[in-house]
């Protein structure tokens, strides 16, 4: 589950003819000096059911050197509902080495239940979130509001069969070198289960600026091993690239 956490920084860019994206970001995944892979995120409006949502379209993969040790190739899928940016509907296409792995899942908040091809029906509490939209869901929500004035966020998460919480921490504000200059951020970290991965189960930082956009613009993960960096290397709103230096 730790992996899937760092695999959603992790997306290479997939264009959509039939409708206008209306965000696209990339990152690129460094160990050290290491170039490790490459991700892109694409969100546009889509009609699903008849009823309009937003799309989160993501994929991701290792590159390099770290392709050669260990092949990553995940794409993810996420429907959400665009006024509570709750999902309706996720599928996720698993490809490490020789490891597959195909899952849809829909979501009924009406009753607080979903429904996954793998492991069935199942009750859920209120405002259940998969690992994809979670993390929109903390940018557009007014949780983030909420945690930023001190208060305890809990965010339930289904990813596979597992059902965790992530609470999420605020870090306090720091001023980062970025692509687009020097950004004054929110560092956020969700806390998750202790797993064999990260250093501690507050070993994930994500640096939010700290402005209407609220984009997530870089991330460290405390490793066992050492760090490992997430940094935005392109965003577009509507096709407009909007990575200049303030």
């Amino acid at each position: 589950m730790k992996i899937k956490l760092m695999v959603c920084f992790l997306f290479v860019f997939t264009s959509r003819m039939y409708a206008q994206p209306i965000e696209e970001m990339e990152y690129i995944l460094r160990f050290g000096f290491i170039k490790g892979g490459k991700a892109n995120l694409v969100a546009e409006r889509e009609k699903l059911n008849k009823k309009q949502t937003i799309h989160y379209h993501m994929r991701g993969r290792t590159t390099g050197l770290v392709d050669h040790i260990y092949e990553v190739n995940d794409v993810f899928d996420t429907w959400v509902d665009q006024d509570t940016y709750l999902p309706l509907k996720s599928v996720r296409t698993v490809k490490e080495q020789k490891y597959r792995f195909y899952d849809e899942v829909t979501y009924d908040h009406v009753n607080d239940s979903l429904f996954s091809l793998k492991s069935g029906r199942k009750k859920v509490p209120a405002n259940i979130n998969d690992l994809i939209s979670v993390f929109f869901y903390i940018r557009q929500n007014k949780s983030f509001d909420a945690f930023l004035a001190g208060e305890k966020v809990e965010i339930p998460v289904f990813h596979g069969s597992e059902l965790f919480v992530i609470q999420l921490k605020y870090l306090g504000i720091e001023t980062i070198d970025t692509k687009i200059g020097r950004k004054e951020c929110y560092i956020v970290s969700p806390i998750v289960p202790k797993g064999d991965l990260l250093k501690g189960s507050d070993g994930l930082k994500i640096y939010i600026t700290k402005d209407a956009n609220r984009l997530p613009i870089y991330a460290e993960f405390e490793l066992l091993i050492g760090a490992l960096k997430c940094e935005l290397q392109s965003y577009k709103i509507n096709g407009v690239n909007q990575m200049i230096s303030q």
